[in-house]
């Protein structure tokens, strides 16, 4: 019984990849230009999460500000907390510049601080970009015209963070590929 149940895990989230390829391609391309935009700009990119996207949110800030999987000039790149006792929206107003880009991971689409940053980086003339999961109807009364959501068509917050990682790290190689070209295969 256990054994079936750790295969239903594995077949769940393949099956969450497979429908999610296509219809989350052209929102992660358009954060990678994003992404590409703000750096290139001289921008930094601001990365917060909510739950398990606090974990995914220092993650995408080390493979920007260091490497994702190949070496290349770093990125000014920052993992915001919102652990207590600090607050994510001070942060944004401490950090946030005219340029810069505010990367919000809400894998289970409950967070009223994260949409209070978005709010907030908005405000400040900063582009937002929203990995959320199915529920996006709060996100959408946040965001402008030129940000841009990704959301996981899934309400399962364990399943979302899943495919949240794979995301990022299409995210990574998307802006990497853009900046120096094809990865030699030797």
């Amino acid at each position: 019984m256990l054994e079936a149940r750790v295969q239903q895990q594995f077949f769940e989230a393949a099956d969450l990849v497979n429908q999610a390829a296509a219809t989350l391609a052209r929102p992660l391309a358009e954060a990678a230009e994003a992404v590409l935009g703000c750096i290139t700009g001289g921008g930094k990119l601001l990365v917060a999460g909510s739950d398990e996207g606090a974990a995914l949110a220092a993650v995408v800030a080390a493979a920007f500000t260091g490497r994702f999987e190949r070496d290349r000039p770093p990125m000014a790149a920052l993992a915001l907390s919102d652990a207590a006792p600090l607050r994510l929206h001070p942060q944004v107003r401490a950090l946030g510049q005219p340029g810069d880009l505010l990367l919000l991971l809400d894998p289970s689409g409950g967070s009223p601080a994260l949409r209070e940053a978005a709010r907030l980086a908005r405000e400040a003339d900063l582009s937002v970009i929203v990995f959320a999961g199915a529920e996006t109807a709060a996100w959408r009364e946040v965001l402008g015209d030129t940000d841009v959501l990704v959301a996981v068509p899934h309400e399962r917050a364990a399943r979302v963070s899943e495919v949240h990682l794979l995301l990022l790290h299409g995210l990574c190689d998307a802006v990497d590929l853009q900046l120096m070209g094809e990865l030699d295969p030797t």
